[in-house]
Order: structure tokens, then sequence, then C-alpha cells
């Protein structure tokens, strides 16, 4: 079938809307009609480099939609019901599934090129095969997917809400929670606000931590942390240093979890400065090229001071266990959603969402498929 996406034609260029070509689906694949997708600053990764990948390539893994269609063997889900896609798939059979890590699933290992595990690229452009970012190509109003990356939902759930927990919320939520194992009384400094570091906050405020300190330039982003449970905002790394031993008593952070835009050797130093004995300090953070995101560590002090560091994929979340229990918490009124979305925007405007993003906007854009 014909539809409309925002393609990268190559690296340092905007998104390009194009109408292409979806394939059906062929075995344990699955047609999905998009209704939401989040802009999350891994598609602003994707804009600058993509390691390992093609061009062009359909942008967009944080969404959510309908089931249209399903291939020969599709079990998990039916047309009709409403999914939100993983950018990781999740197979339940691998070494790392069966492990409890889906989040590591061998299935991942053509996520950059947008190829499907069966070796299908999913979209065709003036007879070129596309990939979708991902596996998920979600700034397409449809596309074709793995059943390992359908998440099925109730019905009743707002797809606009759903489409978060595809990506931010999970990354961020379980960077605390399982990344960076939060303990009841724990001092936590989150480094970056946006998208992943919001939810990173509420993820150690779930967690049960004393204090919570949010670390970023924009004020906005800072008021945000605050509504969801950061103690305390500060607007540099440096602050927060004196400011975690302070509230520690002495020690430094239990926890600091890395979520800024772009990791960098400098937030890699604000962020180690912050830790203290027998802290971990969580890598969430990507760089837009792999050399970029090389950093240094004192292995002398986290040494003596038994320090961990700790990478952190999807918030070592399972999305088939983690998402619908992350959905729940907010029909509980216990985790924040709805707020998160800052501005909506149409595919047109998909370029001026993430030029939004970059000055410090918004929170969470979301793009709207049926926005006229």
């Amino acid at each position: 079938m014909r539809t409309r996406a925002a393609v990268l034609r190559r690296p340092e260029t905007e998104y390009e809307i194009v109408d292409l070509e979806v394939l059906d689906p062929g075995p344990g694949e699955v047609l999905v009609e998009m209704a939401y997708a989040g802009l999350c600053h891994s598609d602003e990764h994707l804009r600058h480099s993509n390691p390992g990948g093609r061009y062009p390539i359909v942008g967009g893994h944080e969404g959510s939609g309908v089931v249209t269609a399903v291939g020969p063997g599709v079990t998990g889900v039916a047309p009709g019901d409403h999914v939100v896609t993983s950018f990781l798939p999740a197979c339940g059979h691998c070494r790392f599934c069966a492990a409890g890590r889906s989040n590591l699933c061998d299935k991942g290992a053509t996520i950059a090129s947008g190829k499907l595990p069966s070796g299908t690229f999913p979209f065709r452009l003036d007879d070129e095969p596309l990939g979708g970012f991902c596996m998920v190509g979600a700034f397409a109003e449809h596309t074709l997917l793995s059943e390992f990356s359908c998440v099925k939902i109730d019905p009743w759930i707002p797809l606009d809400t759903a489409a978060l927990v595809a990506c931010s919320v999970p990354t961020g939520w379980g960077s605390a929670v399982y990344s960076g194992g939060v303990r009841p009384g724990d001092t936590v400094v989150v480094v970056g606000l946006g998208g992943v570091g919001a939810n990173a906050v509420q993820g150690a405020v779930h967690a049960g931590a004393m204090n919570v300190v949010g670390v970023d330039p924009v004020a906005l982003k800072r008021e945000f942390a605050e509504s969801v449970g950061a103690t305390h905002t500060v607007a540099t790394a440096e602050e927060a240093v004196g400011l975690a031993r302070q509230l520690s008593r002495g020690t430094g952070a239990d926890v600091v979890i890395v979520t800024v835009g772009k990791m960098s050797a400098d937030a890699m130093a604000g962020a180690m400065s912050c830790l203290g004995k027998g802290g971990t300090l969580v890598l969430t953070a990507l760089a837009d090229r792999p050399e970029e995101g090389n950093v240094s560590l004192g292995g002398q002090l986290a040494t003596v001071f038994e320090q961990r560091i700790q990478g952190s994929l999807f918030g070592s979340c399972n999305p088939f266990r983690d998402i619908p229990m992350l959905l729940r918490l907010h029909e509980e009124g216990r985790l924040e959603l709805d707020r998160l979305i800052t501005k909506r925007y149409s595919l047109e405007q998909l370029n001026e969402g993430y030029r939004d993003q970059a000055a410090g906007l918004t929170v969470r854009g979301l793009l709207e498929h049926s926005r006229a």
C-alpha cells in the first residue's frame, strides 16, 4: 500500500515528506496504522549519524497505532488491536530474553539499518528498499513491524499518552529503578531533564529516593522536573556537586543518571564529580557519533570508592512486561504521562518540532498523524 512518511535521505539534512510503498506483512510481521509518534532525541542522532545503517531511512521509533493486518504465524496481535511500538524487539527465546534481559534481545542486531528480523526492508521508495529507524519507522502513517516489536495495550488507553511509553518513559524510569537500582533514602542526581530525564526523576521518586536533584540549563525543564518529584533543581553539574554532598551529609550522590541530549566528556566529568562512595553512574545518553561518546574514567577513584559505571539501554526494561505496567501506573495516578507532551505537530511540522526541541521549548513533542 501507499503511505506518507518522513525520510532522511542522507546525514545532516532535514526530514523530507514523501509518498512511498509499505510492503504487505510476511510471516511474523504486522502492518500498523500509526496514530502518534514521539519526537525523541535519538532520531536527532539519526540525522547526524547512523552507525552500521543506511540511508535513506524512515525516521521515528517511539509510537502507537492500530493493527490493520498480520502475516502468517502471528499470534500476539490481530487486526484492530491497539499497540505500542518497541524499538527493541523481544523474541522471548534467545539467551538474553530467557535470562530476563530482553532489552538485549538478539533480534535487535539490525535495528540501525531498519531491516526486520526476517531480512525484509519494510518500505520502498522509487524501487529502492528502505528501513525504518529501530525497525519501527514511526514517522510513517503506516509501517510494517516485526511481531516482536508490537506490544498490545488495552483499547481504552489514549494512544497519544501510550506513544510515550514506547521509549522515553521506560528508558528514563528504568534508568533509575532498574539500571541505577535506586533504593529508599538515596540521593539521586539526574543530569539532563528532557523526555528521558524527567522520567528518570519519576523513577527515582517511585523507588523511594530521599533527594532527587535535577540538572538542566533550561528553566522550563527544571520547573517540570520539580512538578513530577524533583526535590531540588540546578542549572549546572557544578552546582549539583555541592548540593549532592550537602544532601547526603558529605558522601555524595548514591546514583547519578546521565540523560543529556548529547553525551560528551564534559557531561561525563560533571556527572562523575557528583558521585559518592559506593555510588552508581548510569550512562543512558548517547552521542551523535560513537567516537564522540568516548569518555574517560578516573580508575583510581572508582577503585577506592567502589563506584560502578552502568550502561542503560531502554532503562534495562522488558517491553512486554514494563510497557503495560507503566500504563497501569498512569491509570492509577502514580505516573505522570499527559503533561509530558508539551506541544503537538503534524507530519509537515516535524522539522519545526525538532527545532523547538533544540531550542529547549519542549519536554516532549508529539507527532499526530491524523492532524491536518
